[in-house]
């Protein structure tokens, strides 16, 4: 399948317990699939994957794909940091209904050869199209975009590269890439209408925001000075929650849970509590956006 559209990263809740709560990730499929969405994507960094154990995440799969029962496509993430575990992790995704997969790096940063073996020993492991998550602004680690030719040689399943860079840096990707691997980029829909001039393949937003980020993609299409105006009026909650990625964690899973109509529940640690300004105004955001659809 060819990759791209609007895939929105699903958000973990959890319980008193501690535990994930499986309806919470029901509701924002729903929403997900009411929305228009092209697609959801999960187990990222908006899942908070560095958080869940092994079983976690497998679980995460097993109930994701579970729910969406084909109504949309489903990303998964692997994320588990050793070539054995994460090849495990895209045979179990591939097995479970996946219909593509994001490789991230491993930790401690490689060099470029090693991470080129790296994931082509990972992707060999699947017969899924396969993409690179290459963010070395949140990750500290990634490939030039040579080495992601390079790698495309060596493993032709490895088709695209998600980002979560400046659309002057995507722009540039994407020319060098030549149009031989598809570029998609994240940072919650930042400089959104840009992106798409850049020539973004798609996008992978967070659920907070996701009805009004398909409307602009799809406005865009057809007329882009309305794409521009949506996109306005959404950037005010954009740049409220991407300060940093413990901010977008913290405030954009609280909009989310406010227009999904779901209880945030505790977070699990470490965590950046919200202030009571920030509390205050994701309120005021949420309630200016509305309901989530269902």
């Amino acid at each position: 399948m060819a990759i791209g559209g609007t895939y929105p990263m699903l958000y973990a809740f959890y319980g008193a317990d501690g535990r994930l709560r499986r309806e919470a990730f029901d509701r924002q499929i729903a929403a997900a699939v009411a929305a228009g969405a092209d697609g959801i994507a999960v187990l990222g960094l908006g899942t908070e994957v560095f958080k869940l154990s092994l079983a976690e995440r497998r679980q995460v799969v097993d109930w994701v794909l579970a729910e969406t029962a084909g109504r949309l496509p489903v990303a998964v993430t692997i994320a588990d940091g050793n070539m054995p575990d994460m090849a495990d992790a895209a045979r179990h995704a591939e097995q479970a209904g996946a219909a593509w997969l994001i490789l991230q790096p491993p930790r401690p940063p490689a060099s470029g050869a090693d991470l080129i073996t790296f994931f082509a020993t990972v992707a060999g492991a699947t017969r899924l199209p396969v993409a690179i998550q290459n963010a070395p602004e949140f990750l500290g680690i990634g490939l030039t975009s040579a080495e992601l030719l390079a790698l495309n040689d060596r493993a032709p399943n490895i088709v695209a590269v998600k980002g979560e860079a400046s659309a002057v840096v995507i722009a540039r990707m994407i020319d060098a890439l030549g149009g031989r691997m598809a570029v998609l980029n994240g940072r919650a829909g930042q400089e959104l209408t840009d992106n798409y001039r850049a020539g973004v393949a798609g996008m992978i937003p967070g659920v907070e925001t996701m009805d009004r980020q398909v409307a602009i993609a799809r406005a865009f299409a057809a007329d882009e000075g309305l794409a521009d105006r949506l996109y306005a009026d959404l950037l005010p909650v954009l740049t409220f929650i991407m300060q940093s990625l413990s901010s977008f964690l913290t405030y954009g899973r609280l909009i989310a849970a406010l227009r999904l109509g779901i209880e945030p529940g505790p977070a699990r640690v470490p965590y950046d509590p919200p202030t009571n300004h920030g509390l205050t105004w994701s309120r005021r955001m949420a309630d200016r956006l509305g309901p989530l659809p269902s």
